[in-house]
């Protein structure tokens, strides 16, 4: 009869300890999942939007540029994360000068989640450099006065001009593009210190903020 009741005893005391051991288990809502880096969410191409798909043929179609600056020339794809967040495809016409550099510094924004709108050559909008900025294109390539535009030869690249806007130093004048207004809490937005400001002076590339006019904070060029 002791042996029963010792027995039962035992049984007793092993639910109790049983129960109490579950009590203190966190529920599982309440267990933070695994970090997943920048690099899981371009992973399955069907998830990216496609802003452009020329050809090198389409991408110089009606430009005045002479065939010795078009065959320095390159169309380049390049991903981004654009102002609706998601991850898009669009294309740089620049100069293969600088090809490696605009492909690793658009890899480099992408990592560091910084916001470009769309990257589109600018013959989508007819040669008018003016309708790309105002569109807050990112482009390189569009033929001009080759004696002061580095962009002339693709040498040289804007970033969100809508979001980066021209602004005179010593003159009351508007910005450019019109309209535009200079935000730094706005992500896409670039200013002294900033890491992708960081990443084209690490690569030999000037910045336009240090021009003697005028702050051009979406231009970067390169001799």
């Amino acid at each position: 009869m002791n042996n029963i009741l010792l027995l039962f005893s035992c049984i007793a005391l092993m639910t109790w300890w049983l129960l109490s051991c579950k009590r203190n288990v966190p529920p599982r809502e309440d267990i933070s999942p695994p970090l997943t880096t920048g690099t899981d969410t371009v992973a399955d191409p069907d998830t990216i939007v496609v802003d452009s798909r020329l050809t090198f043929q389409e991408a110089i179609a009606g430009t005045k540029a002479p065939d010795e600056i078009l065959d320095q020339l390159v169309l380049i794809d390049v991903v981004y994360r654009s102002t609706d967040l998601k991850v898009h495809q669009g294309q740089i016409l620049t100069n293969k000068k600088i090809e490696e550099d605009i492909r690793e510094i658009f890899t480099f924004m992408l990592e560091n989640n910084f916001v470009v709108e769309k990257a589109i050559p600018v013959v989508a909008y007819d040669w008018n450099d003016s309708l790309s900025m105002a569109d807050n294109n990112s482009y390189s390539f569009c033929y001009r006065n080759i004696s002061y535009s580095k962009h002339a030869k693709g040498l040289a690249i804007d970033i969100n001009p809508r979001l980066n806007p021209l602004r005179w130093k010593n003159e009351n004048r508007p910005n450019q593009p019109v309209g535009a207004v200079r935000d730094t809490t706005v992500n896409g937005t670039l200013y002294p210190g900033h890491v992708v400001v960081e990443e084209f002076k690490r690569r030999g590339f000037r910045w336009g903020h240090t021009f003697s006019k005028y702050y051009d904070d979406h231009h970067f060029e390169k001799q």
